[in-house]
């Protein structure tokens, strides 16, 4: 099956609010391109007539999880958002492993805006059931020419992306190792995604030691062992693959400790 670089307009009827998705062997999406507005970090900035024009290209598609949205090197016709669920963006290295580089919630694109027509650089796939909010990238590049506000919100989101790769390339190359990148990499879960419970702070997504390891460019051995480390320490408790952090300044103190 296609995984979504067309939008098939066959699969959508009109509604109060906008367009909903409906597709054979798809099943109802439960989300309108017009509340997709409130929900995305770029598209909350469109003024009235450029709303109105994207509404009349704009379809939401669903993904399951494992499934991939785009491959790297792939030619692209449209921009996705993430509207729900959670998406990872990867890179394999020589050997065929994955490096998780993004991870991406509601509200973000996922790929590149491209000032040059070139392919991709860089593997989407969905690892928690998705909505995609999915726009033609010369219609939608249309309304930008002629909306300032939306693309200044564009712009700002390309910054963001960039600041985040620095950040990553920092910790990558900096002097902290073992354990501590791994307890460096759960307190950043757990701001991003986390929410308050009674055991802690539950990062709300499932990650298994291999997407751990997918992250880290570790071995899944490696990160095994280092997860147990940070349970023994109480620092972390870990059940059928969901993470709590019990005290979330302990576990900055402790990977930022020299």
């Amino acid at each position: 099956m296609r995984r979504g670089s067309l939008c098939l307009k066959t699969f959508f009827y009109r509604t109060g609010h906008g367009q909903k998705v409906m597709g054979k062997g798809m099943g109802d999406c439960g989300m309108t391109v017009g509340e997709a507005f409130g929900i995305s970090d770029i598209l909350r900035d469109a003024s009235p007539s450029s709303r109105a024009e994207i509404m009349s290209f704009a379809c939401i598609k669903r993904y399951e999880k494992g499934q991939h949205v785009f491959y790297d090197s792939e030619e692209l016709s449209c921009f996705y958002i993430i509207l729900e669920g959670l998406a990872s963006l990867y890179k394999l290295n020589t050997l065929g492993e994955k490096k998780v580089v993004f991870i991406y919630g509601p509200g973000k694109m996922l790929n590149e805006i491209m000032f040059q027509d070139l392919p991709v650089s860089i593997n989407c796939e969905i690892r928690e059931s998705a909505q995609v909010l999915v726009l033609s990238k010369e219609r939608f590049w249309h309304v930008m020419e002629r909306d300032p506000g939306l693309t200044r919100a564009a712009f700002d989101a390309m910054a963001l992306r960039v600041r985040r790769l620095y950040r990553q390339m920092k910790n990558t190359t900096n002097a902290m190792k073992g354990e501590k990148r791994l307890a460096a990499k759960l307190y950043k879960l757990a701001r991003d995604y986390g929410v308050t419970t009674d055991n802690g702070v539950l990062i709300q997504m499932q990650l298994s030691i291999t997407y751990l390891s997918e992250m880290l460019g570790s071995q899944r051995e490696t990160v095994s062992r280092q997860a147990k480390k940070l349970g023994d320490l109480g620092l972390i408790y870990v059940e059928k693959n969901h993470f709590w952090v019990p005290d979330l300044e302990k576990l900055s103190d402790y990977f930022k400790q020299p």
